[in-house]
């Protein structure tokens, strides 16, 4: 186990990363920190993954070395041991976390999102749902997320080769940023709609 030079990280030689002062700071973000608390500590988390997906997607144009004339991202096949990386998870809490599987010729990046409660589960649910059924329309997306994970992307040589890598790690970044926001909002609209339904069915009585 390896503590990192600024005290908020910690780095296992299994692969895993875990960020955040303390488990302590891990549950006050769940009641509801101050907004520069969360954005205090969601920056370092981003930053790790960040620099773990710039070095993960140094990746380049390789066939299967099992069946002829074929190329598959190695990642998903995992047919030659060799060909693949270690996995590095990096978590800032029990909740939030981000899988991230390299090959030679591919990476897939998979994310758990917080969810708080029941309503924040069916939310995040029925928005990946709705994000998966379009995957053709984000290119990275996966139609199905890797098990224990909300939803997976996977990168291969040929989107690094015809797409910015950094605009690749930004837009993964990016939506790390704006789905917990996505999500608060949603669930902001709902508490608000079944507010104003109870107001009219309790006028009946």
């Amino acid at each position: 186990m390896v503590r990192t030079g600024s005290g908020q990280g910690l780095c296992s030689s299994k692969g895993v990363w875990v960020w955040g002062r303390c488990s302590l700071a891990a549950e006050a973000w769940g009641r509801g920190m101050p907004e520069d608390v969360q954005t205090a500590t969601l920056r370092p988390y981003l930053s790790a993954v960040r620099a773990t997906l710039q070095a993960a997607l140094c990746l380049e144009n390789f066939s299967s070395q099992v069946v002829e004339r074929h190329n598959k991202p190695e990642v998903e096949v995992r047919s030659s041991k060799e060909l693949l990386l270690q996995p590095v998870t990096i978590s800032r809490n029990e909740k939030e976390k981000v899988l991230i599987e390299g090959s030679i010729n591919s990476v897939r990046v998979s994310i758990a999102v917080k969810q708080a409660d029941e309503i924040e589960k069916i939310l995040c649910h029925k928005f990946m749902r709705f994000m998966m059924m379009r995957a053709e329309n984000f290119f990275i997306l996966r139609r199905k997320p890797v098990e224990g994970y909300d939803i997976s992307f996977l990168i291969t040589n040929f989107h690094t080769e015809q797409m910015y890598k950094h605009k690749l790690v930004d837009f993964v970044i990016h939506f790390m940023e704006e789905i917990d926001k996505e999500i608060s909002e949603m669930k902001l609209s709902v508490n608000a709609r079944a507010r104003i339904v109870a107001e009219e069915f309790l006028k009946n009585f």
